[in-house]
């Protein structure tokens, strides 16, 4: 099914997202978490695209089996990064073989090792010519990420939604975002976005914390921000390992409570491919997930 049918039948969607497994082992454990997460009745559960495309077999095979084995609609990352359009062609076909009816479409990062993201010869240099090629080769839904903060290689947050915009107009169906902390960051950039003419579901990204210094780096890479608050909280419980985590589920219940009562179109769970900080989030949750 198609993640936009959701919204013709309730307001906010509510998903995970994984990694693709490195080995078999490690997949069998992915969806062990996928089955375990199967009974908070998720929306849908996405998969992201390894650097470079080296993960392409291991993402379709995991999304198939989400979705046909599981039981959750599931959603395949696509990026740019490493492919010509040749490559990306092959890339739909065989989503198309797989039955796959959602794509995550995204410039992707620069390679390990490079300063600045390098397009393909015969490939795409931005998300919304990823989008507008998908379209006019498969029916699916389509999403693309949005930067409550700002893309960290586009300071100018006008313009940065620029880029959003034309990303939907170019045959997006929706917006994921990045992760942030600070529900007013999302706020914010959903009323803009709105007043702009982003007129899709915008679905927040929430990541629970779970480790200090993973936290540190995953935001100095992608131009998110800790609150100070909150900094000072993780930095005084950083040696306890279960604090961290016991503080990163407290934060987020409340990141997304706040979300909730302001209509979100959506909450989207980074993971980590690990069920226990969003399966405790959730149980909070219970009493406001009516509407989800």
């Amino acid at each position: 099914m198609k993640i936009s049918e959701v919204w013709k039948k309730k307001p906010t969607t509510f998903s995970f997202e994984f990694f693709p497994p490195k080995t078999d082992e490690e997949g069998a454990l992915v969806l062990d978490t996928a089955r375990s997460l199967k009974p908070l009745g998720p929306d849908y559960i996405s998969v992201t695209w390894g650097a470079g495309g080296g993960t392409r077999r291991k993402t379709l095979d995991l999304v198939s089996a989400i979705k046909n084995d599981v039981g959750i609609e599931s959603m395949a990352h696509l990026t740019c990064v490493g492919a010509g359009r040749h490559d990306i062609d092959e890339i739909l076909e065989d989503m198309g073989r797989r039955g796959v009816q959602n794509i995550l479409a995204l410039r992707g990062d620069p390679p390990r090792g490079s300063a600045q993201f390098e397009p393909h010869p015969d490939g795409f240099r931005h998300a919304s010519e990823l989008v507008r090629h998908i379209r006019s080769r498969l029916d699916v839904c389509l999403g693309v990420a949005g930067y409550p903060e700002g893309h960290p290689e586009c300071p100018d947050l006008n313009k940065d939604l620029d880029h959003l915009k034309f990303k939907v107009d170019q045959g997006a169906d929706f917006v994921v975002t990045q992760l942030f902390f600070d529900p007013s960051d999302f706020l914010r950039f959903r009323d803009r976005a709105s007043a702009r003419g982003v007129r899709v579901p915008i679905v927040a990204g929430v990541m629970p914390i779970t480790n200090v210094g993973q936290v540190k780096r995953f935001t100095t890479l992608c131009g998110a921000r800790i609150p100070s608050t909150l900094e000072s909280a993780l930095d005084r419980v950083q040696s306890d390992a279960e604090a961290v985590i016991r503080l990163g589920i407290d934060h987020a219940v409340q990141q997304c409570r706040a979300l909730l009562a302001e209509g979100v179109g959506g909450i989207h769970f980074y993971t980590l491919n690990r069920s226990r900080s969003t399966t405790e989030i959730l149980r909070h949750l219970r009493p406001s997930r009516q509407s989800i």
